[in-house]
């Protein structure tokens, strides 16, 4: 039997044995009004050829909740009218004739508090197979106030951060070591030392870079330990690298993490590819241990990047602020990664503001309150240069970071150099945006002004100045399609 030839007589009693439609199960309730305590989902269904949106939807609602493919009597054993998750509106999505926008409503009470483990096996456990849907994608979600307060969020957040670092006003700058796989921990060591010397506040390991037999974990850190401590000792300023814990268990994570506090590190970082228990469990670490926690995305354009199927990368950066990170990479629009300017908007806001209202131009689609919980750093990264500073700064702001890798180590006067001219770009950009000039229009003359009395800066123009990611984005917001 398909799903659309499921028996839906009207008759028919709710508690009869046998297959009925999800609809008339009750887990689609047009008449539902969310209550401000529900957790409420908005999936894009693409339905199989005569399946009904409504009954899609319905099915959505069921089988991420209490459903199952026929009726049981043990639901009168419950309240089940209250633990159904309910499918409440359906909407056609615009110029796409297949797909259609439903929105879901779940009671508190089925999610563990402060787990976003939990939550997920919930929302997206199940349904993403469903064989009545050809394509189901996880657009959006408003977590409701009573159950964003079972959440640590953040270790420290922006504000705290930014008081640990004595850096204020302008954008962190960072850079990831290249190559990121290869070198000796020697060699990885002087990369971190010319990088912080030359200017970068942060350096940082990559994804891929945890403990190979050409440099274990435990000489990198050593090494970038005494890169920092000299740096901070020619600068004056307080400096960091990206410690990467990531390895195959937590427990060793741990291992890692505290012997990166004993050397005198401020930060350690992860991958999202621990997941999520792993991950609250090592923001839990580093509240505690008065450590910056940075999180790398890796994996995630694997389900993000797809219009059609999926999770959006806002609802997994409302996820991992809620379990608690200090640095989310989170796009840059101008790089060679996938970046929306309207959606790439959406993910700042969720990262760093309190109070965020409905905006679908940014793929917002519920007010969100983070009930004071901090906000994310987000990190831009990915193929950006000093000439494109203006641009990242209009479309980031400054509490952000700009990360900068080959943009810094490919320089042609040297890794010192290349981050010299990423100093002096931000610096002359800060100030003439706080001068009143509008950076995003008068950027190029304000960079080739600073460029003239700056060597490296100029070398870094010359050198990438022309150099651009065009390509039309993959996932844009629906009212509005816009390059990247």
């Amino acid at each position: 039997m398909t799903i659309d030839q499921i028996e839906t007589t009207p008759g028919r009693g709710r508690w009869s044995a046998g297959v009925l439609s999800y609809a008339d199960m009750g887990y689609y309730r047009p008449d539902y009004e969310p209550s401000d305590t529900d957790v409420l989902a908005l999936f894009r269904i693409t339905p199989q050829p005569g399946v009904e949106a409504t009954e899609a939807g319905a099915a959505v609602a069921g089988e991420s909740s209490t459903a199952t493919w026929t009726v049981v009597w043990t639901d009168r054993l419950t309240d089940h009218s209250r633990y159904q998750g309910k499918c409440y509106r359906v909407d056609p999505v615009p110029g796409s004739p297949d797909q259609y926008m439903a929105y879901i409503a779940y009671d508190l009470d089925l999610f563990e508090e402060g787990s976003i483990a939990n939550l997920t096996s919930s929302i997206i456990g199940n349904v993403f197979g469903f064989k009545a849907l050809k394509a189901l994608r996880l657009e959006d979600m408003r977590i409701p106030v009573a159950y964003v307060k079972t959440f640590q969020g953040p270790p420290h957040g922006i504000v705290a951060e930014r008081e640990m670092l004595n850096k204020y006003g302008r954008p962190l700058i960072g850079c990831t070591v290249k190559p990121k796989l290869g070198l000796s921990a020697r060699n990885y060591g002087r990369v971190v030392y010319e990088g912080l010397r030359g200017g970068l506040d942060f350096t940082k390991d990559d994804e891929n870079i945890n403990s190979q037999p050409f440099m274990r974990w435990r000489e990198r850190f050593l090494a970038c330990a005494e890169a920092i401590a000299r740096a901070e000792e020619e600068t004056g300023e307080i400096k960091g690298h990206y410690m990467n814990v990531t390895a195959a268990s937590v427990e060793e994570m741990y291992e890692r993490a505290e012997f990166a506090k004993e050397i005198g590190s401020n930060i350690i970082m992860i991958d999202l590819t621990i997941g999520f228990t792993a991950m609250t469990s090592i923001s839990r670490w580093a509240r505690r241990h008065g450590m910056l926690l940075h999180l790398h995305r890796a994996g995630h354009s694997t389900y993000t990047r797809q219009k059609n199927h999926g999770v959006s990368f806002r609802v997994l950066a409302k996820w991992c602020r809620l379990l608690g990170v200090d640095h989310m990479h989170a796009g840059t629009v101008v790089g060679k990664l996938e970046g929306d300017p309207n959606n790439v908007r959406g993910y700042y806001d969720v990262l760093r503001e309190d109070e965020i209202p409905t905006n679908p131009l940014h793929g917002i689609y519920f007010d969100q309150s983070f009930a004071s919980l901090p906000g994310v750093m987000p990190v831009a990264s990915g193929g950006i240069h000093a000439g494109q500073t203006h641009q990242l700064l209009h479309y980031l702001g400054e509490d952000a970071i700009f990360q900068f890798g080959g943009g810094t180590i490919g320089h042609p006067m040297g890794i010192a150099a290349g981050a010299e001219a990423n100093r002096v770009a931000v610096e002359a950009v800060i100030k003439a945006r706080n001068e009143g000039v509008d950076v995003m229009t008068h950027g190029d003359q304000v960079l080739r002004q600073a460029a003239a009395h700056n060597p490296a800066l100029q070398a870094a123009i010359d050198t990438w100045g022309d150099v651009t990611f065009d390509y039309e984005s993959t996932d844009t917001p629906d009212v509005v399609a816009t390059p990247s």
